[in-house]
């Protein structure tokens, strides 16, 4: 699916990186996307509306798992069933190695990105980047960490899907507002920037 503005070529699940992250960003699969969303919002009201300290959470996490997990083991003993297991998975040496990599690649890709700009062979995008960044540390010291990541996430969530389901009504109103604020900058360059009084030019002597 291309777009005619934006010019890109690729799906949008193939510039989301075509993974796992993307299926859940574009909600391919309802249930882990909907698992994120639970999760990341569970989190966000705990610390943030609730205003739970991090340890007290883990606490009473804690608490709850082994309370939970002493009255099963005990009512399997009791009624001849078998006793719980923790998840293969959690306890896997191969799933925390392919995080560890995962995280690795991600952050030499964006190290790399960030030595590529710094070097200034495109002076726009360094430029935009400084602003980007300033701007990015404006916003995190007037509100929480957690508050910013949250709102990341949860545009995440739904603006790339509502994008690939209304791609081309978004496209049409973006094309529509670019010409009109290409025309609402020629009205002001002809009715106030022209008329703006200039002092008389200088006679350059041979």
């Amino acid at each position: 699916m291309s777009s005619s503005f934006f010019g890109r070529e690729k799906s949008l699940h193939q510039l989301l990186g075509g993974g796992k992250v993307a299926d859940i960003a574009l909600w391919r699969n309802k249930r882990q996307s909907t698992a994120v969303l639970i999760g990341i919002t569970t989190v966000w009201m705990l610390f943030e509306v609730a205003e739970y300290h991090f340890l007290t959470v883990l606490c009473n996490a804690a608490i709850t798992a082994m309370l939970f997990v002493f009255i099963w083991s005990n009512a399997a003993a009791l009624l001849d069933l078998p006793p719980p297991r923790i998840p293969d998975i959690i306890l896997s040496e191969k799933v925390y190695k392919q995080a560890v990599m995962a995280f690795h690649r991600r952050l030499n890709w964006a190290l790399t990105n960030l030595h590529d700009i710094a070097r200034g062979r495109d002076l726009k995008l360094f430029l935009r980047t400084i602003g980007f960044l300033w701007v990015f540390s404006v916003l995190t010291s007037s509100t929480s960490s957690l508050n910013i990541l949250f709102l990341v996430v949860l545009c995440l969530m739904t603006v790339p899907t509502l994008y690939e389901q209304y791609e081309h009504e978004i496209n049409h109103l973006a094309i529509r507002g670019k010409e009109d604020l290409r025309k609402l900058y020629k009205n002001m360059d002809k009715s106030v920037i022209n008329k703006i009084p200039r002092g008389p030019a200088k006679e350059k002597y041979k």
